[in-house]
């Protein structure tokens, strides 16, 4: 045992390759067998994913030796390789037809996710407009949180908070698109570009329309990604802004 043990731990990606593949082979049994497919097998895969992040302290399950491998398999650089990735399977054409829908629904998405952000914030007793703007901006994403608070100099702790709200999302996201995608019908890659421009959170849509169909990923994930730049752009600046006129 301690042999394979050794085995696994120095071939720590390729056995997180297997681990994963094990984990979305059972959930899609799952789904199959006693589900009848009213939730997709990824949906299941990601749920599973996200208890096993709490067995550890930092890096969830990578903390433990035998699967140091996730931490690569499920970090940054493998996960924007394939979001790039994806792009390939876009038609051009496609993406055109949708051009002015997913411009509007990329301001009204950051928009609306900033208000309901620093509507949290305010609830949550924050009342000075940087403290707010961070926040708010992490109702974005994850990554729009931690942007804006560094220009505006808030403390690690507020920073915090808006990298959770940014997870929230994300999570939301990730298991609500493939559950809610029929009652809204996002079956479509115009209905997938105006989704992605939306909810923004790059991860969440990408996951989640892989969840729902992989062909509409490429579409979501489009303006899921200028989603976050134009996040970065407005929140720190304009956003901000408006908040010190107000309070």
């Amino acid at each position: 045992m301690e042999h394979i043990e050794s085995l696994l731990i120095k071939n720590g990606l390729l056995f997180a390759f297997l681990f994963v593949g094990v984990i979305m082979w059972l959930s899609y049994q799952i789904s199959h067998r006693l589900l009848n497919n009213k939730i997709p097998g990824v949906a299941l895969a990601v749920i599973v994913g996200l208890g096993l992040a709490f067995l550890g302290e930092k890096k969830g399950i990578a903390d433990l030796p035998l699967f140091s491998g996730m931490a690569l398999f499920g970090g940054a650089m493998l996960r924007d390789f394939s979001v790039v990735a994806t792009a390939m399977g876009a038609d051009i054409e496609k993406i055109k037809s949708a051009g002015i829908a997913g411009l509007i629904s990329l301001v009204v998405g950051v928009f609306f996710s900033f208000l309901l952000g620093v509507i949290i914030a305010f609830a949550m007793g924050y009342t000075d407009p940087e403290s707010l703007a961070t926040i708010g901006a992490g109702a974005c994403t994850y990554i729009v949180g931690p942007v804006t608070g560094t220009a505006l100099g808030v403390s690690s702790e507020v920073i915090a908070i808006s990298i959770a709200t940014g997870v929230v999302k994300t999570i939301v996201a990730t298991v609500g698109t493939p559950l809610l995608a029929k009652s809204i019908s996002l079956n479509n890659p115009h209905a997938a570009i105006v989704f992605g421009g939306l909810v923004g959170t790059t991860s969440g849509v990408t996951a989640g329309l892989a969840a729902t169909d992989p062909k509409l990923v490429p579409y979501g994930a489009l303006t899921a990604t200028f989603y976050t730049g134009l996040g970065c752009l407005l929140c720190p600046s304009l956003f901000y802004f408006v908040l010190r006129f107000l309070f």
